[in-house]
């Protein structure tokens, strides 16, 4: 019996509802990661620190994104996807308890840290039970909707827990978000796949599984993409003010706007992914790293560079499910350790990419310069996308898959 794996039949298919509920649990971790930087005054102000070293939750919760996945994804391996996904909604819930009792920079730092590892957890687990309960046809439209989670989180999470904060101080986001983890768990424990991986799933197995040199050609394509459009995104703000004549007050509307520009890109790169993946994410990639050579050329028109943000936000973060999904493809649908070094490329794409873009902030480009950077550093994304595109499928890609890995690089359904 076979299944269809056309993009009519793919894009007619009710997904499940724990697709929905994991990216409800996305929309809460992705609120927590971004809406700290807009509340690091207050934090500061209570916990008697400067603002510089009360930015270093943000790096915190970046450093546990990078090297937690990984080892939470070896660490919980044996576990089934139900206790996996409800014990990180413990976790972060929790975690966001002691730091809403705690007067400690040291253990609100701490508290940052376990949060990422959580998240790390959710989102590696979280992207192979969605793909998994989709099926092959249907994978990179659930994780389309999973991704969708981040960028609702950028329009309305952020902003509003930003907001929360601002009244009733930093602590009543933290509460909140905590407060909300409890019903996605008891969803998550009532829905997600109970069966245990067994003696069937060891370390060697995860180790084998990443080994194809088209995982990692995958991994490499996440880093550049992420590294050059998050490094430029990093740095938006001055452009928009200092070069756009935007006013600060309406610097969040334009954002939100990206995050618009975000939901609609992702839904698109989730419709068309499942039917030519590596086509999509090229399409992504060139037209983000042309948009960002735009927005520098243009960062003194501000109805230009608004639209173009939008449209960023569309281009930029529209791959990443698809992305996600070939990464899982070529190591096997069932791979927590391959679908966590995915999650570990993208916070290392954003971690180095927001360094390098700092850097050209003092040359003579000034706020434009992380946009021409990113423009360039997001093209050489595609040097590891054509890599697979052109080259046939060989011994090293697992023999379940191998047929899929022929066709849909090349966009042929």
């Amino acid at each position: 019996m076979s299944t269809p794996t056309n993009g009519r039949s793919a894009a007619s298919t009710r997904l499940p509802v724990l697709v929905y509920v994991l990216a409800a649990g996305i929309f809460l971790m992705g609120t927590t990661e971004f809406m700290i930087a807009g509340l690091l005054p207050e934090v500061a102000a209570d916990l008697n620190v400067d603002i510089g070293r009360a930015g270093l939750l943000v790096t915190a919760f970046a450093v546990g994104m990078i090297i937690g996945p990984p080892v939470m994804a070896l660490v919980t391996l044996r576990l089934p996807a139900r206790a996996t996904l409800a014990g990180a909604l413990a976790v972060f819930g929790a975690g966001h308890v002691v730091a809403a009792i705690s007067d400690s920079f040291t253990v609100v730092s701490a508290s940052r840290v376990v949060t990422a590892l959580a998240t790390g957890t959710f989102w590696a687990t979280g992207a192979v039970v969605a793909a998994a309960v989709a099926g092959p046809g249907a994978s990179a439209r659930a994780l389309a909707v999973m991704s969708g989670g981040l960028s609702l989180a950028v329009v309305a999470g952020v902003p509003l827990g930003t907001s929360a904060g601002q009244f009733t101080g930093w602590r009543g986001p933290f509460w909140m978000l905590a407060a909300a983890s409890i019903p996605a768990l008891i969803v998550v424990l009532r829905l997600a796949p109970a069966t245990s991986a067994g003696d069937r799933v060891s370390i060697g197995a995860e180790v084998k599984a990443i080994r194809p040199w088209r995982v990692w050609m995958v991994l490499a394509a996440i880093t550049l993409a992420q590294a050059g459009f998050l490094g430029a995104y990093s740095f938006i703000s001055p452009l928009l003010t200092d070069r756009a004549g935007i006013p600060a007050s309406l610097v969040p509307l334009v954002l939100a706007g990206l995050g618009i520009g975000a939901l609609g890109g992702t839904a698109l790169g989730g419709r068309f992914g499942d039917r030519w993946p590596l086509l999509t994410i090229a399409a992504a990639v060139t037209t983000t790293s042309a948009l960002l050579l735009m927005l520098a050329l243009t960062a003194g028109h501000a109805p230009i560079v608004i639209a173009v943000v939008v449209a960023l936000g569309a281009s930029g973060l529209g791959a990443n499910p698809v992305l996600i999904a070939q990464t899982l493809r070529f190591a096997g649908h069932d791979s927590r350790l391959a679908s966590s070094l995915a999650t570990a490329a993208f916070n290392l794409g954003t971690a180095a990419g927001s360094a390098l873009a700092a850097s050209t902030l003092t040359t003579g480009l000034g706020v434009t310069g992380p946009a021409v950077l990113g423009a360039a550093v997001t093209a050489t994304a595609l040097i590891p996308l054509a890599v697979p595109a052109v080259r046939p499928a060989t011994a090293d890609t697992p023999a379940r898959h191998r047929k899929d890995t022929i066709r849909e690089p090349i966009g042929v359904s």
